[in-house]
């Protein structure tokens, strides 16, 4: 019998209202005036590559003992992050890095903490499926076998027919990681205490928060590189330069030394459920990744008061809609039978 990994749950979508942009066969519920994620001409949008790749993102024989899905460390509780520093893959091997939440995902330019040649879903698929730094799920030089074990389930067949009929329902690494690409674009959340205020609710944050939010985009000046609407410039910056031993980032793919210490921006969407903080999760909650950001970055002006403040605008950023609706959940059937 197939195996799916039930410990995690899935990528959302927030149902937001107003206006829709469309896609061959989906829709997107966006707010007026919003753009929705940028789409490849070779991966269009469907209804069908969505259903496909909800599936497949919490399908644990993606992982080469059948223990680990995507969803096993993309926990929905977790705004799709993991609570762990680092998660061990399937040998047990030491995860290198903090589990990212996947809020907004379709819209980032970089998809890892130091790595900017995957700037594609389709391609950042293959960085836990069949990386080997470190080994997440294993199945380096067995993509013949992913390909086996979906195509002994005939409802799997069925569903890659319906969503890639132009390839015939071809069942391999392409097709997966198109399927998993565009389920991981439906992932929105723009459904904050921050938005409502932005749209006219004046009560829509605690007045603490309000007072963090003028630190952040002003006096604090954290919007400098957590800017945008999704709270990030997608740049890679250096808090501290790395001691010998530890984590090169983006120095370590570019060989660069200037480049040491650089990790990407992460967005802030739902960061107060994404905890631990940092590349290396060394933070443990949010007060202590602002203090952590005061004391490396000599922002010594910002009292403790001032962090309790800014703590409460982040806290403002939760999307309460992306981490509770079902329909972005571990499937519970497929093809009309029970999984």
């Amino acid at each position: 019998m197939r195996r799916v990994a039930r410990n995690g749950l899935g990528i959302a979508a927030a149902l937001l209202t107003i206006a829709a942009a469309h896609s061959p066969q989906w829709r997107w519920n966006l707010l007026a005036g919003m753009a929705p994620p940028p789409v490849p001409i070779d991966n269009p949008m469907s209804a069908a590559k969505v259903e496909l790749g909800r599936r497949l993102f919490y399908e644990a024989d993606l992982s080469i003992d059948g223990t680990m899905s995507c969803g096993t460390c993309h926990s929905q509780k977790h705004a799709f992050a993991d609570d762990n520093r680092t998660r061990p893959g399937v040998y047990g091997d030491p995860g290198r890095r903090n589990v990212p939440g996947l809020a907004n995902v379709g819209y980032a330019a970089r998809l890892t903490w130091a790595d900017p040649r995957l700037t594609s879903l389709e391609l950042q698929v293959a960085v836990p499926v069949l990386g080997e730094h470190p080994v997440e799920m294993g199945m380096k030089g067995k993509e013949a076998e992913i390909a086996r074990r979906l195509a002994s389930d005939s409802c799997y067949i069925r569903m890659f027919q319906t969503a890639f009929p132009e390839v015939n329902g071809a069942i391999d690494m392409t097709t997966v990681a198109k399927a998993l690409a565009a389920f991981e674009r439906t992932m929105l959340a723009f459904d904050t205490p921050f938005d409502r205020s932005r749209r006219g609710r004046a009560d829509a944050m605690i007045p603490a928060a309000r007072r963090g939010a003028e630190l952040f985009f002003g006096r604090a000046d954290c919007a400098s590189c957590h800017g945008g609407p999704n709270f990030t410039d997608d740049g890679f910056h250096a808090l501290e330069v790395p001691t010998r031993g530890t984590d090169r980032g983006l120095g370590e793919v570019t060989g660069i030394a200037s480049d040491d210490g650089k990790f990407r921006t992460p967005g802030l969407r739902n960061v107060a459920l994404t905890a631990p903080y940092m590349h290396d999760g060394e933070s443990p909650t949010l007060i202590d990744a602002v203090r952590h950001h005061r004391t490396v970055a000599s922002i010594e002006r910002l009292s403790e008061p001032d962090i309790a403040d800014l703590v409460a605008f982040l806290r403002a950023l939760t999307d309460q809609r992306f981490i509770t609706d079902p329909q972005f959940a571990l499937p519970m059937k497929a093809c009309g039978k029970k999984l």
